[in-house]
């Protein structure tokens, strides 16, 4: 937090929801269970219940799960984490709160909001952080209006399962005209073997607006299944500016799964990063919404595999309207026997003429047993546009690597500085300087 006098709010969703302990198996009386709030949220909730239902379990005859087989994410061997905190010392999580600057945070532990802090200066201007169950009942137009607009549950199985059986939700909105400095951050630490959880981050910038999120996902290791299903929305009105980060450092053991939907309209500038470094299995699913002339969004990517992690990264950027803008950079590095799918889809819609959109994956391959498929797609049914895509899968440079070897470096930490160089071009396309530092740290750590 940054100087000054901070207000905390506890926000345990334990308590509207009366859950005391987990249930057996997924199925319409753990949506009961979740009663609370208004009385539209539970509808929902029950509504996306029986979507979830009616969907198909997808599977690797789909295109988009091609290689990567849903059962790898073991998310029918985990129970549902009640949505409370349990037994873990806060004060322990709260300090990785102490080094990072921040107008505001929320944290979660397991499956519950153990607090809310908000500088009040903010609190006065209009700035809301609360829980997203708490937010319904405060904000109920603004949060029926934009929770599961762009994130439906018709549009995927697991998007379903999250609108019906999220916890520990999150609701931020910046008024029009209001703008944050420092960004607003959300910590999501679970230390339950054997569960499963389901966040849920819904963020609604006004016009004019200027905001940055950070959301990192962080636990231990775990020798049982962990299962993480995530859903988060982004809206940026019109010639907002908004920069969101998800940080995922999980533990072994962690199967993580993000549903992303970002949507900007007239001259907002919605920028994505997205770093996975953790887990034993992680599949983002992002799309970016240009939905008004000149909007911009610039989605970034960097991923670091070892052992025999898995990521997939499915992206989408879809130019509904004229003149608007998206430019896509995924990079990724894999030792031992890390595996990495890359597939994404520049989707430009009849009437949107003038668009400028470029989607670019590169990645590193440090060992002889790493593997990497990049698929990038165009789907373009303008006549008038600029779009292009590439991908590369290469081998660490020998004579680059002799170069700096013959300086007196390790091979070892000659391989790091080639990674980190790697990785800079997408860094230095972020406009949060205090948060670039941390990532840069946070991969240094995980390449050791």
């Amino acid at each position: 937090m940054t100087s000054g006098t901070a207000t905390v709010t506890p926000a345990s969703e334990a308590a509207s929801a009366g859950v005391e302990g987990v249930t057996d198996t997924l199925n319409r009386d753990v949506v009961e269970s979740l009663r609370g709030g208004p009385d539209w949220l539970f509808d929902r909730r029950l509504a996306a219940w029986e979507t979830y239902e009616r969907l198909p379990l997808p599977t690797t005859k789909l295109e988009e799960w091609r290689y990567t087989d849903p059962a790898r994410l073991a998310w029918d061997s985990v129970v549902p984490a009640a949505p409370v905190v349990g037994d873990i010392s806060l004060d322990e999580v709260r300090r990785a709160f102490d080094t990072r600057d921040s107008v505001g945070h929320a944290l979660q532990i397991n499956g519950a909001i153990a607090s809310i802090e908000l500088h009040p200066d903010l609190r006065e201007r209009g700035v809301v952080v609360k829980s997203l169950q708490e937010a319904a009942l405060d904000h109920p137009t603004l949060v029926s209006e934009h929770l599961a607009a762009c994130a439906t549950p018709e549009s995927d199985k697991f998007a379903a399962l999250n609108a019906a059986l999220w916890t520990a939700g999150v609701f931020i909105h910046v008024p029009r005209g209001v703008r944050l400095d420092l960004p607003i951050r959300i910590l999501r630490w679970v230390n339950g073997a054997g569960h499963a959880y389901f966040p849920r981050t819904l963020v609604v910038a006004g016009e004019g607006s200027h905001v940055g999120i950070v959301e990192e996902f962080a636990s231990a290791d775990f020798t049982e299944p962990v299962f993480s299903c995530g859903v988060v929305e982004v809206h940026a009105a019109a010639s907002a500016d908004v920069q969101y980060v998800a940080l995922q450092q999980w533990g072994h053991g962690v199967r993580h799964l993000a549903i992303q939907r970002t949507v900007a309209q007239r001259d907002a500038n919605l920028d994505t990063l997205v770093v996975n470094l953790g887990g034993s299995v992680a599949r983002v699913d992002l799309a970016a919404s240009l939905e008004g002339p000149g909007a911009r969004s610039d989605m970034l990517g960097l991923y670091f595999g070892h052992e025999d992690q898995h990521f997939d990264h499915e992206t989408r950027q879809d130019h509904r309207v004229a003149h608007a803008t998206s430019d896509l950079l995924y990079k990724g590095a894999l030792d031992d026997r890390a595996r990495a799918v890359f597939r994404g889809l520049i989707k430009v819609f009849p009437k949107a003429q003038r668009t400028d959109a470029y989607q670019t994956n590169r990645n590193l391959i440090l060992s002889d047993h790493a593997e990497s498929t990049s698929l990038p797609n165009l789907e373009i049914e303008a006549d008038d546009v600029r779009c292009s895509h590439a991908a590369t899968v290469g081998q660490l440079d020998e004579e680059e690597l002799f170069y700096i070897m013959s300086r007196g470096i390790r091979r070892r930490e000659a391989e790091r500085l080639v990674v980190f160089g790697f990785f800079g071009e997408v860094l230095d396309r972020l406009p949060m300087p205090g948060v670039v530092r941390e990532l840069r740290a946070a991969i240094e750590k995980k390449i050791g």
